[in-house]
């Protein structure tokens, strides 16, 4: 798999604008940026917003946010970003990235592993 510089930024803009999205409660532009199977299986900007707020508070409403080295992970390109959640506990969040037919990226999936570390206040 022959990732480019233009590749690089295009994830990254993708996974920061939805980030920027869930900040302001923004479900539609959120779910915007999920592809298209992972729209099928929520079918809604809502219902997948209330996924996002249930399961993911690190990702809906992050302290902090560092992204680090495009990976891939059991064959799928993946971009791990650093989080702190909103209690101070830091995570790895693990997004999955597609190539679209048109050739921009979007979002298949986003994994949660705690990281190794204690709670920054």
């Amino acid at each position: 798999m022959q990732i480019t510089d233009t590749d690089r930024i295009a994830i990254r803009g993708v996974i920061e604008s939805q980030l920027e999205a869930f900040q302001i409660d923004d479900a539609i532009t959120a779910f915007s940026f999920a592809t298209p199977g992972i729209q099928a299986t929520f079918q809604s900007p809502e219902m997948f917003m209330e996924m996002v707020t249930t399961h993911y508070q690190a990702v809906y409403r992050p302290r902090a946010v560092v992204f680090d080295d495009l990976a891939i992970v059991n064959g799928y390109l993946s971009q791990p970003v650093l989080l702190l959640d909103p209690d101070g506990v830091p995570m790895r969040a693990l997004y999955v990235m597609e190539n679209q037919p048109n050739g921009s990226w979007r979002i298949h999936g986003c994994y949660l592993v705690p990281v190794e570390g204690q709670t920054i206040p």
